[in-house]
Order: C-alpha cells, then sequence, then structure tokens
C-alpha cells in the first residue's frame, strides 16, 4: 500500500480526496493543518484512526510518499514545494496555484527534484457519470467531438464560508478556481493538450468583491468549450449543484447530470444519449472512478504535463478577466 498524508483540510475536498487515495490502494498515516479550521469535525469524524502529526515530521516520514493538499489555496503551491522537495509526490486540491509565478515554481521544483505533482479535478476524477460519458465517446457513440458545454453552479452558503473563501487572492478568484474543473473537462473531452481561451468575464453581482459569476470560453482545433459558472445554487436543491455536462458530437450527444436531476429521477450520475440509433438514459452511478488507482500506479511515472496545462489556462483566464 501507499503510504500517504494530508497537510491542510481547510477545503471541504480533502474528505473525497482522503477517501478515494485510501480506497484506491493507500494508506493514511497522518494529517496537519493550522489551526481549527470548520472542517475539522468532520474530518475527525471520517478518519478516527489518522494521527495529528507535525507538517514537518510527515514530510520526513520515509513511509509517506504521497502529500495531498486541501489548504488554502495561496499557501498550496509553497507546500507542495516543501513536499516535492522532502521527495514525497503532490496531488493538490484544486486551485494548484493562482498565479504563473507560482506555477512555474512548482515545474521547477518537479523537474528538479523528479516528484510528481497533480491536481484533483474533482468534477471529473470523482463523477461516475463524467467515466460513463468518456467511454461513451471513446467508443464513437457521439461521432467526432466538436462542442463541450459545461454548467458548473455552486451553493455559496455563506454563514459557513471562512475568510480566506471572500479573499480573491487567496482563493484565486472563481475562474482560477472552479473554472480549473471545467477547463480539464473541455480538454479531455476534446482530445486536445491545450486550448484557446477565446473569452474570459466574471462578475461581483451580490458581495463585491467577491466573484459570484463567471464564463470562459475556448477552441481546441475544431472543438469549442463553453463553461458557465455561479454562486446561486437554490436552497431547495438535494445538492450543492447542478452540474451539467454537454458533449456535441458530429453524430450525437451525450448529457451527464451529475449532481442532481430536478424534478426527475433521484440521486445523481444520470447520462443521456442521443445519436442516430438510440435515445437512451442510463444510471451511472456506480461506475468506477479510475483516475486514483492510476495516479498511485504511475507515481514514479513521468510528470503529466495537463495538470500544468490546465491551471496554467484557469490562471490566464482569471487574469483576462480581471482586466
Amino acid at each position: 500500500m501507499t503510504g500517504f498524508a494530508v497537510i491542510g483540510i481547510d477545503h471541504r475536498h480533502c474528505y473525497t480526496m482522503a477517501a478515494h487515495v485510501a480506497a484506491a490502494g493507500g494508506r493514511l498515516l497522518g494529517w496537519a493543518t493550522t489551526g481549527e479550521p470548520g472542517t475539522l469535525a468532520g474530518w475527525v469524524e471520517r478518519f478516527p484512526d489518522a494521527p495529528r502529526r507535525r507538517e514537518a515530521d510527515l514530510l520526513a516520514d520515509p513511509d509517506i510518499a504521497l502529500i495531498l493538499l486541501a489548504g488554502i489555496p495561496s499557501e498550496r503551491p509553497a507546500a507542495a514545494i516543501r513536499a516535492m522537495r522532502a521527495g514525497k509526490h503532490v496531488l493538490s486540491d484544486k486551485p494548484g496555484a493562482l498565479t504563473p509565478t507560482q506555477l512555474d515554481t512548482i515545474r521547477e521544483a518537479c523537474a528538479r527534484t523528479g516528484r510528481r505533482w497533480a491536481v484533483d479535478f474533482s468534477e471529473r476524477f470523482e463523477v461516475p457519470g463524467v467515466t460513463r460519458a468518456s467511454a461513451l465517446v471513446a467508443e464513437g457513440a457521439v461521432g467526432d467531438v466538436i462542442d463541450v458545454t459545461l454548467i458548473a453552479p455552486h451553493r455559496l452558503n455563506p454563514d459557513i464560508r471562512p475568510d480566506w473563501f471572500w479573499d480573491r487572492a487567496r482563493n484565486g478568484g472563481i475562474l482560477a478556481d472552479i473554472g480549473s474543473h471545467q477547463i480539464d473537462q473541455v480538454l479531455h473531452f476534446a482530445g486536445a493538450d491545450t486550448a484557446e481561451i477565446v473569452l474570459a468575464e466574471a462578475d461581483c453581482l451580490t458581495r463585491p468583491p467577491f466573484q459570484d459569476r463567471g464564463r470562459i470560453a475556448l477552441r481546441a482545433g475544431r472543438v469549442t468549450g463553453t463553461i458557465l459558472l455561479h454562486w446561486f445554487t437554490p436552497d431547495a436543491l438535494p445538492a450543492w449543484g447542478d452540474g451539467r455536462l454537454f458533449v456535441t458530437g458530429t453524430e450525437g450527444a451525450v448529457e451527464v447530470r451529475k449532481y442532481a436531476d430536478p424534478a426527475g429521477a433521484p440521486g445523481g450520475d444520470h447520462v443521456i444519449l442521443v445519436n442516430g440509433a438510440t435515445v437512451e438514459r442510463m444510471d451511472a452511478a456506480r461506475d468506477p472512478l479510475p483516475f486514483f488507482a492510476a495516479f498511485l500506479a504511475g507515481l514514479d511515472g513521468p510528470q503529466d504535463a495537463h495538470p500544468f496545462t490546465v491551471t496554467g489556462l484557469a490562471i490566464r483566464a482569471q487574469e483576462m478577466a480581471e482586466c
């Protein structure tokens, strides 16, 4: 089993990141965090046997090969570099970096240490419905992909958000943060190594200077990508967001209703395929999540360029929106 530790539990993604790595063959050997974040009680409830340790002790532990990062976003790049210099591989919550300088520094650390750096783009890696959609597209069920559209609403829950959540210098802004999930999916379904950002916008509608709505348009060869983001999920929705993925091809289309199907079927991971031969609705909730096992198996392999490309595009989109 691969020994791993978690440094920083400020974002709730720490729960699922650790659970998925453990399910894929990892062994949680400890965790460290600064202060008493609001996620602490939930973390201890989920992982009661994992000891709280000093970061320095985790980084010096020879049985720990991998560090998961879910601290305050602005602090993740420095934590990643400390981990890699200590000989550990890194899996970061998104966003993995907030500035070009931070991203360049991480890239240099990867090259210098030979350690891997990855980002958990959970809206693909942790959604079984996207696994099913990926398989359908790979099988040619929609023909050649020509467009990827993503609608990614999130629930704000303002009363439970920490101070850093409202600070763009610490959270990165809506496009650098949750926009990175969607850019990852556009490149994935386009089968593209990179893309051009055609448009990037962000608005502060209700709580300036907090950005609560964003939009990105991309082009990757003949594939277009459209991303709509906001923090206006209604309270009655039985999920934190009605996330939708639409992949349009030359011979059909597939839709994923990721987390909810309002006024429809219960639960999430609803996949709808329409092409020249079928109109089919599928329950993909039991589909596997292959990323985590593949990541652990490839820890000693070459660095993947994809997390750098996606993070760089998200940072660039945020910069364009700020101008």
